[in-house]
């Protein structure tokens, strides 16, 4: 897999990289494993966990563990242009992004929680992926509990 698009990176929110582009050789070596090959430097990497929503990531690459931040084009644009701080989201329903195991809840039903607050923990291809809110609101009810297996779509959670 070749990726060319350009994006901002924040690590272990210290450092950032910007504008970030060049071929990326991606070799996938087993479930959330790859090996990545940039100019002439070699990478294995593991995908510890993921928030694709949040295009939040830790990852393992040679061993050192990192959390990175990804911002594409499109991010920074409505960073830029002062956007950012109106897109307020209002979400009553939260469903599986993906077939997975739950793991952990780490709410209640009647428990306030802010935007990017973590919701529960759903286990899927071996990765731990941290379903946060998306938004502030009231845990109206939760109808999956530790150790259920989830489809994709599945109604996961309701806010209020």
């Amino acid at each position: 897999m070749v990726n060319e698009k350009t994006y901002r990176a924040t690590v272990n929110d210290a450092y950032t990289f910007e504008g970030i582009t060049g071929e990326l050789d991606i070799i996938p070596t087993s479930e959330g494993r790859f090996h990545i090959i940039q100019g002439h430097k070699s990478y294995n990497a593991e995908i510890l966990t993921a928030d694709f929503n949040a295009k939040s990531f830790e990852l393992k690459i040679n061993g050192v563990v990192y959390h990175v931040v990804l911002e594409d084009e499109y991010d920074q644009l409505v960073k830029q242009l002062g956007l950012s701080v109106v897109s307020q989201q209002v979400v009553k329903d939260i469903h599986a992004p993906m077939p997975g195991l739950v793991l952990e809840v780490s709410t209640q039903a009647g428990a306030e929680v802010a935007e990017g607050t973590p919701l529960l923990i759903l286990e899927a291809m071996k990765m731990e992926n941290v379903i946060k809110s998306m938004g502030d609101g009231v845990v109206k009810a939760i109808h999956v509990s530790k150790g259920q297996a989830v489809e994709k779509g599945q109604l996961l959670l309701e806010m209020e």
